[in-house]
């Protein structure tokens, strides 16, 4: 029952496209190049929906992602490249080759064992780059890369042993940066400043924390703490623009309190 009511409706939306694409001025004037950053949009909304953890917005960008896939698959199908069904068969495909532990007879017990087989099966697949690498983006944000970067050399066992070796990393690191800071080069306090992201990133990876996530939400918390600074010095008729930094503080030490 669940399939067929999955099947009538990706056919109604698959109809819904075709026809919008034959009748509306706008979805006609598409292109795959028009809809790119369209749909990097829809990525980065359904991004904040998720850390919301607002499942009716997140229904919604889902929807809003799933059209363009849709969208993509049409365009495509009028140029005789692919279509939608084709899209879905290749990825049923690559996921059946990708799980030999629940598709065929290999054995892997724990998500450990399954990301090191996963790396291993995408290395040796024809139609990609044999490279590490090949599979990260290179317009990802520069965060995210990093955590995909160092997951992937975990996946060949390029990475320290535990989170403690990590921390001693980052301790290193910082002291090579203090030694360009003292010495007032830019362009080597930049790189060593890099190295000290990149090591955290990598220590918060070993702890099974998302920098990306968490530092979104500091953003957002530090947002949400200045906006209530603002609108209670407001309240006390006073001008943030008027005050001095130890002023500011007194302000923002009462919403922290207040939290």
């Amino acid at each position: 029952m669940q399939n067929e009511k999955n099947h009538q409706a990706i056919d109604r939306l698959l109809s819904i496209m075709q026809e919008l694409r034959e009748k509306c001025p706008w979805d006609r004037k598409q292109t795959l190049d028009s809809l790119r950053c369209l749909t990097i949009e829809e990525v980065f909304e359904l991004s904040e929906a998720i850390i919301e953890k607002n499942m009716t917005e997140i229904k919604k960008e889902l929807g809003d992602i799933l059209l363009h896939i849709v969208f993509y698959s049409q365009i495509a199908k009028e140029n005789n490249a692919f279509d939608f069904a084709e899209v879905c068969n290749s990825l049923c495909e690559k996921l059946i080759y990708r799980h030999p532990h629940v598709f065929g007879d290999a054995q892997a017990s724990t998500s450990e064992e399954v990301k090191e087989t996963w790396e291993k099966i995408k290395l040796q697949e024809k139609d990609r780059k044999k490279t590490v690498f090949s599979g990260v983006p290179k317009a990802l944000p520069a965060m995210i890369k990093a955590y995909r970067i160092q997951d992937k050399a975990h996946g060949v066992h390029f990475d320290w042993n535990n989170a403690n070796d990590c921390w001693e990393k980052v301790k290193e690191e910082i002291f090579e940066f203090e030694a360009e800071k003292d010495k007032n080069d830019k362009a080597k306090m930049e790189e060593e400043f890099g190295d000290i992201l990149f090591a955290l990133i990598n220590y918060a990876r070993h702890l099974g924390i998302q920098a990306e996530d968490a530092l979104e939400k500091t953003n957002r918390k530090f947002i949400n703490r200045f906006s209530k600074m603002e609108e209670t010095i407001a309240k006390d008729g006073k001008k943030l623009t008027d005050m001095n930094l130890a002023e500011m503080d007194f302000y923002w030490n009462l919403i922290k309190k207040d939290e």
